[in-house]
């Protein structure tokens, strides 16, 4: 595997020189004293040098390695629990964090950059922060001020981890059927029993605590997903004095023998009356985890985004050391007997769909967090409400398009590796199998596909889709060029077929209860291809203007121009089976299948 070299130029390119994200971060009065551009790439570039010199040459042995249980103990791979001190030790668990909690408090179009390179590192291993940063978010928008007194700082700091515990052996996705009980115990604790699965990180030996985020019912709990209340339980009760107390009875029953990511701890976790306290209102635990969903769908989607770019990097150094066959009269050197595989036009044809799906990608999860930072911490209610409903309408595309495309990335790799992709000591596999996953968790991408056009887009009879087609339409209008005329004309076709069976979709829905559930995929990614045909479009302009500064962005023009001629048209076969509805997947009676 080639060795991992975070892509600096482009991310300091889609954020300051695309988005100008420091004009956002001088306008909020929490960012603007801490963060501008210099002090934005400074902590990128340490966090490359984590990623690239600590965390990613460590990837394939911890792989091979993987996670062993033995009596309820876990042990993660040999230099997981060092690596993970030392990421501790320069606070990059708490990045994100509340800095009075001892957080770097960076916005999140920012630390979507470092989440990147991190999952381009390790995946499996990149997990164990990421749920920790999740669980942290929660309990700071929600829990107690003595919650957050006991467990915030321990856990920001990366002395102590979190989880999330949702899943039930009988309730996946609905959990509003889950079977966890809490009892009140007349103080303020309650006592929690049930079983919990795929838990990552449930058990470990990285840390000396591990917080559980568990959502459980009260005896008197409303059904369905009304009577679900979020609970904190930690693996050791905390004295005090904020030591580490008495084990809580709390356990690890297995760990999950898995296709990938086997250096992240995959848990049953067993609560047997093991105490904890209620983290917002009662009732409310689905709604207080939900507050962090749009960031973990986007971090989820990161991930399909960061295995994509090692592939990439893996293929196109392969592609060129490898002496291959002879290419066309044009590319062949005659003084040699075979050429390098880059030159043959199919190789080429993989690696740019490589190259453009993630550039793209990269573009797409920064303006993801844009609009996260600005709900966050825009200058009026107006920008806030404004991007609310953005984040709303593209989280769900963020989490399932980044990770489509990410298989499909690794894939392409493993294809351009030939047999050599397909046998592990090239490390090419791994990175299709620890992206495979991500498709599925966090809410499959089926599910990300029903919540995007049913949720949001039929439920609100196309509303929640206006600011996505009206921001569009605006640059259309404002930055037409006539050197990319013939791509601003397939933008704006592109952005009317859109509105068109969007339309479509609705009316039809009215009368055909399986219309949503037949096309939401093809929805989603529908509007996935035409955001990175508007972000390529955006990239190529601020490009062309850059580029004799920066000779390197005559690539991202030459990128765009194959997007455009290669990738959009893709579209034309989403519609095609958009159109066709529910008819052609409801012909067939359940015995015919």
């Amino acid at each position: 595997m080639a060795d991992y070299r975070a892509p600096r130029d482009d991310m300091d390119f889609v954020l300051h020189d695309v988005f100008n994200v420091t004009a956002d971060w001088q306008k909020s009065d929490m960012l603007a004293d801490m963060m501008d551009q210099d002090t934005a790439s400074a902590i990128l570039d340490e966090a490359a040098k984590v990623a690239e010199q600590l965390i990613a040459p460590v990837s394939r042995q911890a792989d091979e390695e993987g996670v062993t249980f033995n009596g309820g103990e876990v042990t993660t791979p040999a230099a997981y629990k060092e690596n993970f001190r030392q990421l501790a030790e320069g606070g990059w668990v708490g990045v994100t964090a509340n800095p009075d909690f001892g957080g770097m408090g960076l916005p999140k179009s920012l630390s979507a950059q470092y989440e990147e390179m991190l999952c381009s590192a390790d995946v499996a291993f990149s997990l164990y922060p990421g749920l920790t940063s999740g669980a942290i978010m929660t309990l700071d928008l929600h829990a107690s001020e003595d919650i957050k007194q006991t467990y915030l700082e321990k856990m920001v700091q990366g002395e102590w981890t979190g989880t999330m515990c949702l899943t039930e052996p009988h309730a996946g996705t609905d959990l509003g059927i889950i079977k966890t009980k809490a009892e009140p115990q007349g103080d303020d604790s309650y006592l929690i029993s049930g079983t919990k699965i795929f838990i990552t990180g449930g058990e470990h030996d990285l840390v000396d605590n591990i917080v559980h985020l568990v959502l459980a019912k009260l005896p008197d709990a409303p059904a369905g997903t009304k009577g679900i209340s979020l609970f904190v339980v930690p693996k050791y009760l905390v004295n005090e004095d904020g030591s580490v107390g008495e084990r809580n009875a709390v356990s690890c029953g297995s760990i999950e023998h898995k296709m990938g990511i086997h250096g992240s701890a995959t848990c049953v976790m067993n609560f047997d009356a093991a105490r904890g306290w209620m983290v917002g209102e009662p009732n409310r635990g689905l709604a207080a985890m939900f507050t962090m969903m749009n960031y973990e769908r986007l971090g989820v989607g990161i991930q399909g985004l960061g295995t994509a770019e090692r592939s990439y990097q893996n293929a196109l150094e392969y592609a060129k050391d490898r002496i291959q066959g002879r290419g066309a009269k044009a590319t062949r050197d005659m003084n040699a007997a075979a050429d390098p595989l880059l030159v043959h036009g199919d190789i080429r044809r993989m690696l740019l769909t490589m190259k453009s799906l993630t550039e793209g990608g990269r573009a797409f999860s920064t303006w993801v967090g844009q609009q996260l930072d600005r709900a966050k911490y825009g200058e009026s209610e107006e920008v806030k409400q404004r991007a609310d409903a953005m984040v709303a309408l593209l989280t769900p595309v963020a989490k399932a398009f980044l990770t489509d495309t990410g298989l499909e990335s690794t894939i392409h790799g493993q294809q351009i590796f030939g047999g050599h992709g397909y046998v592990r000591e090239w490390g090419q596999e791994q990175l299709i199998r620890d992206t495979r996953i991500a498709q599925i968790y966090e809410g499959t991408n089926g599910i990300q596909a029903l919540d995007l056009l049913g949720r949001k887009v039929v439920g609100s009879n196309g509303q929640l889709l206006h600011p996505f087609v009206a921001e569009i339409r605006e640059f259309i209008e404002q930055a037409s060029s006539d050197v990319w005329s013939t791509q601003f004309n397939q933008l704006a076709n592109a952005i009317s077929d859109l509105e068109r069976v969007t339309s479509q979709i609705i009316e039809r829905a009215q009368s055909d209860e399986n219309q949503v559930n037949s096309v939401a995929v093809e929805y989603l990614h529908l509007v996935g291809y035409i955001a990175y045909a508007y972000l390529w479009l955006r990239m190529a302009l601020v490009a062309e203007t850059k580029q004799d500064e920066r000779p390197y962005l005559a690539s991202k023009i030459k990128t765009a121009r194959f997007y455009f001629a290669r990738m959009l048209p893709r579209i034309a076969s989403l519609i095609s089976a958009i159109e066709d509805g529910s008819e052609s997947l409801y012909l067939h009676d359940d015995e015919d299948f």
